[in-house]
């Protein structure tokens, strides 16, 4: 069985077949760039970055946008607050989500796609939807017509008389019906405008992505993405303008990924519980985002409170921790001159890789169980823990045993832009994340432990356990090697 995808347009999982033979086009909508960005708005980019690479992964050439939206109300409210050009702020904020986007370790996309760069699109997507009779004109304001398209609502589930008898409209006597909405508006005294037919004016928000997929792929995508929140009315709409202006269909599969809650609470600016992904990071990051983000299926609803992030730094602890094991050992091999060319693969983790492999193929192909996949990576990380220990003798064997380990956690770690940290770096990172917020300090916990050491040392093993009571009771883990010992932080 091949790639199965929950097309949010059917509601049912779908086998994935592109448009076009060995090739895919994906679609994701992007921020709108008035200020930095939150953790919620980088849970596409981070899903979707595994979605490509698995794509390709499993032989597809793929190309991917991710727009940018450079003209929008809150780009001119924050630009008349900071006495700049809607402009200056736009180029700001893309600039610093690629600061945010790049420091997270993901690849670029083919495309990034501005409005800015879209309104001979745009304009000429206006024009055709005119032409077709799917939108009027009306003062300078270009208007789409609900009700000349006759799927409206095909994706989303929603009737237009329902929406118009639920809708608290204020009454615009421009409008044929309460539920048109604007593809081209006349600018106001002060605000950015280009030329069009109709007005000096700029464009609605959803003609901007239906635009610009036409520039960049033509009149049809294999997939779009977006937040839950966009479906409608914002999806709903590009289908009508795409498909109205085209008379093709327009997206094949849409994906919707889900919202974070920090606890039992939706992130919500009402609320006041908005976290920057800039702040996000300075105090975690960014493998931390990443893991929570893909630990969970892409349809579920992501927790981002406290408890959620200290699992996931369990998680990443116990990930690293065997990384830093294989690359002690594959150290140790190089000082002692070990070679890894007359060795073999203990048949166990062997076994271990072939069966997780077979577990992420059938995983990652049920749309995207991310759940499972790391559910894989675990069983083969507890499999390399049971065969070798820090401090064994070393063989052939263990050392091309931890090789494959290392290499094998690096492949499949790549699909999701995880686990290509540094292990001891990294943890020595994350113990000083958990340090700081015990109030501790590395040179406090050190010199307990030497004075331990030095207890051993005298076999005052009463006042060893004595000291090891109290790194306990501090959150701290002792474990002594040949080679002396060795703590962290309890994760």
């Amino acid at each position: 069985m091949g790639l199965q995808i929950y097309n949010t347009l059917t509601q049912k999982n779908e086998t994935f077949v592109p448009l076009k033979e060995g090739e895919v086009k994906i679609y994701l909508c992007g921020p709108t760039v008035y200020g930095l960005l939150h953790v919620g708005n980088f849970r596409g980019p981070i899903f979707f970055n595994l979605v490509r690479n698995w794509l390709e992964y499993s032989g597809y050439r793929v190309e991917m946008a991710l727009n940018f939206t450079d003209v929008d109300d809150k780009i001119i409210a924050r630009a008349n607050e900071e006495g700049v050009s809607s402009e200056e702020v736009a180029t700001k904020y893309i600039s610093e989500y690629m600061v945010d986007y790049r420091s997270m370790g993901l690849r670029e996309h083919t495309y990034n796609p501005k409005v800015t760069e879209s309104m001979d699109a745009i304009v000429s997507m206006i024009g055709q939807l005119i032409a077709n009779g799917l939108a009027y004109v009306v003062e300078g304001e270009v208007l789409f017509s609900v009700r000349s398209f006759r799927d409206y609502g095909k994706l989303s589930g929603k009737n237009i008389d329902d929406l118009q008898a639920g809708a608290r409209v204020s009454v615009d006597e421009k409008k044929k019906d309460p539920m048109d909405f604007a593809l081209w508006k006349p600018a106001k005294p002060g605000e950015p405008k280009w030329p069009s037919p109709w007005s000096d004016g700029r464009p609605g928000w959803h003609i901007e992505c239906s635009a610009m997929i036409h520039r960049l792929f033509g009149g049809s995508i294999d997939i779009h993405g977006g937040g839950m929140d966009l479906i409608f009315p914002h999806h709903e709409n590009e289908i009508a303008q795409s498909e109205g202006a085209s008379d093709k269909p327009f997206v094949k599969y849409w994906m919707h990924n889900n919202m974070l809650t920090f606890g039992d609470k939706k992130m919500s600016k009402s609320i006041g519980n908005i976290v920057s992904a800039r702040d996000f990071l300075a105090k975690y990051n960014a493998e931390i985002l990443k893991y929570m983000t893909l630990s969970v299926h892409y349809r579920s609803l992501s927790d981002f409170s406290e408890a959620a992030i200290h699992r996931a730094v369990s998680g990443l602890a116990r990930v690293y921790s065997s990384l830093n094991l294989a690359d002690s050992l594959l150290s140790k091999a190089e000082n002692e001159q070990i070679s890894e060319e007359s060795g073999r693969v203990l048949p166990a983790l062997d076994k271990a890789i072939t069966s997780a492999n077979e577990q992420i193929n059938l995983a990652l192909n049920d749309d995207f169980n991310t759940p499972e996949f790391f559910a894989a990576i675990y069983h083969v990380i507890r499999t390399f823990n049971g065969l070798v220990k820090h401090g064994q003798k070393l063989t052939p064997d263990s050392v091309l045993t931890a090789r494959q380990f290392k290499t094998w956690m690096q492949e499949k770690g790549g699909l999701c832009s995880l686990f290509h940290e540094n292990p001891s770096l990294y943890l020595r990172l994350l113990d000083d994340m958990l340090l700081q917020e015990k109030s501790l300090s590395r040179d406090e916990i050190d010199q307990i432990v030497a004075e331990r050491i030095e207890a051993r040392g005298r076999k005052d093993y009463v006042k060893s356990d004595e000291l090891r009571q109290k790194l306990t009771e501090m959150g701290i883990s002792v474990q002594d090697l040949p080679q002396g010992s060795a703590w962290e932080v309890s994760k």
